[in-house]
């Protein structure tokens, strides 16, 4: 996927389509039940910003901000959303079972 990732000849919107649907998934594998604390949320930040970095061919020894990386990527951050939402839908699912006994 590097290759598909990086490739300047592709627009940076199929680039981050690709990225929601073929890396995202493999990266949340399971987040239904993770218990995310303070530290687990900045890493999880920390990856998204990685990815977009790599994507723009942005070196993490350049000193551009994170703000500007998403601004130029057009994207705001949306991986810890999307897993408290994911959380959300399980909860309610757990809910609707009628026990708290889900194993």
């Amino acid at each position: 996927m590097k290759t598909i990732l990086t490739n300047k000849h592709i627009p940076i919107e199929t680039r981050k389509r690709a990225l929601q649907c073929y890396i995202e998934p493999v990266l949340m594998y399971g987040c239904e039940v993770w218990t995310i604390s303070k530290q687990i949320q900045n890493k999880l930040e920390a990856t998204e910003m990685w990815f977009l970095r790599r994507m723009l061919r942005i070196p993490w020894t350049a000193k551009e901000t994170n703000e500007r990386v998403l601004n130029e990527a057009n994207k705001r951050r949306s991986l810890v959303r999307t897993i408290r939402k994911r959380q959300a839908t399980f909860l309610g699912h757990v809910m609707r079972r009628g026990n708290w006994n889900i194993w």
